[in-house]
C-alpha cells in the first residue's frame, strides 16, 4: 500500500476525498462537530479502512457496530498492548495502565480496584452523590447566564473523584488539571501549551499520589478507597512508578470524562431536541431510559486503539500482524443496521443501553453504572427544581480524536412554574 498524504479534512467535502486519505484522527473535526458526514461516508463505503499516512503512523478505521464488535470480543487477535491511544507510547514517558494490558495482566489488576464499583458500594455511594448533587445545584444562579461545565459537571465528577481516592477535597481541581493535562493535545491556548508542560504535570500527579501510596501504606487499617486498594492489591503492590502513574491517569479519566461530557451534552442534546425535553417534563421517569441514550449519543470516548497480534480477516479485508486498529465508536454509536434512526435523540428508546459508549468485553468501562447513576441522580434533582436548562451561546467542545468533550457551555436555568 502506497503512502498517500492525507491531508486536512476540515471544511472539505467528504465525497471529494479518496478513501485512503481519510484521516479521522484529526482533532479539528470533532472540535467543530463536522465529522458527521466522513464518518457515514467510511461506514457506508469502506467499513473497515486503511489509512497510509497520518500524524500518527498508518492505521486501519474500524466504522459499523458489528466489526467493532468482532475487534473488542477477541482479545488475543486484536491486542490492548502496548496502548490503547492512537499515538504510539512516547519513550522518555513509557505509561502502563491495565486498560493497555492483555490477560491475565489486565484482569488481575483490574479486579483490584473493582470493588469500589460494586453494586453494594454505589448504594452507599448513591445518597452521597444525590447531597452533592442537591449543594452544587441549590448554588447556581437562576435566570443569570453561567457557564454548565465549570459549575456542574467539572464540580460533579471532582468531587466524585476525590471522594473515590480519598484524595484532599479543597485540591480537588488538581486532579480536574491532571486529567485535562494527560489527554490535551499540547498547542498555544490549550491547557498545556507544550510537551514538556504536559509531563511536568504528570510528574506533579505522580509526586502527589506518591506521597498518599506512601501514607496509605503506613496506615493499620486498609481504607476503602481507589488507592488503598492499589497499595494492598496482591498485582498491584509492587507497581513501578510509570505503571503506577499509568492507573492513577485512568482511574481519574475514567471517572472524569465519561460522566463530565454526559453531563454537558445532555443539556445540549435537550435543547436542540425540544419535543424531547417536554417529554421528560412530562414524565420524569423517563430518566433512567434517558440516560444511556445521552450516553450513545455524547459518545464521550471517540475512539480505542488495538494492534493486530496476528494477520486475520476483518470485514473482508486483510489485516497484517503489528498493524494499528482503531475502533471508532463515535461511528458504531450512529450505525444505523445496528440502532433504529441513530441520528435521533430519543429518551425513552426501547434498548437505551445497545451501544458502545462503554466499549465491551474484557475492556468495558468498569464504573459505567456509577456514571449512570451520577447522571440519573442528577437529572433527577434537575427536575425537582428547573422548567429548563437553557443553552444561550454556543457549546465550545475540546480538541481531541479521543475524547468527545465540551470545555465551555453557557446556560441560564429557569425556574418551575408555579
Amino acid at each position: 500500500m502506497s503512502a498517500v498524504k492525507a491531508e486536512p479534512l476540515l471544511n472539505r467535502d467528504p465525497y471529494s476525498i479518496p478513501l485512503d486519505q481519510f484521516d479521522l484522527t484529526q482533532p479539528a473535526l470533532y472540535q467543530t462537530d463536522t465529522v458527521w458526514p466522513f464518518l457515514d461516508r467510511l461506514r457506508k463505503e469502506d467499513p473497515v479502512n486503511y489509512c497510509s499516512n497520518s500524524l500518527f503512523g498508518p492505521y486501519w478505521s474500524v466504522m459499523r457496530y458489528k466489526d467493532i464488535m468482532e475487534v473488542e470480543s477477541n482479545p488475543e487477535i486484536y491486542s490492548s498492548e502496548p496502548t490503547i491511544s492512537i499515538p504510539d507510547i512516547p519513550d522518555d514517558m513509557p505509561i502502563e495502565m491495565f486498560i493497555s494490558m492483555d490477560e491475565p495482566r489486565h484482569g488481575e489488576q483490574r479486579k483490584v480496584v473493582q470493588p469500589v464499583v460494586a453494586p453494594t458500594n454505589l448504594a452507599i455511594m448513591e445518597p452521597i452523590i444525590r447531597e452533592r448533587i442537591c449543594e452544587i445545584l441549590d448554588a447556581l444562579p437562576v435566570n443569570e447566564t453561567f457557564d454548565w461545565v465549570d459549575k456542574v459537571s467539572i464540580e460533579l465528577t471532582t468531587q466524585m473523584l476525590a471522594t473515590l481516592f480519598d484524595f484532599p477535597f479543597e485540591d480537588r481541581r488538581k486532579l480536574t488539571f491532571w486529567s485535562d493535562a494527560a489527554s490535551a493535545i499540547p498547542k498555544p491556548g490549550a491547557v498545556v501549551e507544550t510537551y514538556k508542560e504536559q509531563m511536568d504535570a504528570m510528574m506533579e500527579c505522580l509526586t502527589t499520589f506518591t506521597e498518599i501510596w506512601n501514607e496509605r501504606a503506613a496506615a493499620k487499617t486498609p481504607g476503602n478507597d481507589l488507592i488503598s486498594m492499589l497499595v494492598n492489591g496482591e498485582a498491584t503492590r509492587n507497581m513501578d512508578p510509570m505503571q503506577y502513574l499509568g492507573n492513577l491517569l485512568l482511574l481519574i479519566i475514567g471517572g472524569n470524562d465519561t460522566t463530565r461530557n454526559s453531563l454537558s451534552g445532555g443539556v445540549v442534546m435537550l435543547n436542540d431536541n425540544p419535543g424531547e425535553y417536554q417529554k421528560l417534563r412530562d414524565n420524569p421517569g423517563l430518566i433512567p431510559k434517558m440516560v444511556p441514550e445521552i450516553i450513545r449519543y455524547q459518545t464521550p470516548i471517540i475512539s480505542m486503539r488495538r494492534t493486530a497480534t496476528q494477520d486475520t480477516i476483518l470485514g473482508g479485508k486483510q489485516i497484517k500482524a503489528g498493524e494499528k486498529i482503531i475502533m471508532w465508536y463515535v461511528s458504531g454509536n450512529r450505525d444505523e443496521d445496528a440502532i433504529e434512526r441513530p441520528y435521533d435523540f430519543i429518551i425513552d428508546r426501547d434498548k437505551p443501553r445497545q451501544h458502545l459508549s462503554f466499549g465491551f468485553g474484557i475492556h468495558r468501562c468498569m464504573g459505567n453504572r456509577l456514571a449512570e447513576m451520577q447522571l440519573r441522580v442528577t437529572w433527577e434533582e434537575i427536575m425537582k427544581r428547573f422548567e429548563k436548562v437553557e443553552v444561550v451561546g454556543e457549546p465550545v467542545r475540546g480538541y481531541s480524536s479521543q475524547i468527545r468533550t465540551y470545555t465551555e457551555l453557557p446556560v441560564q436555568l429557569r425556574p418551575l412554574k408555579k
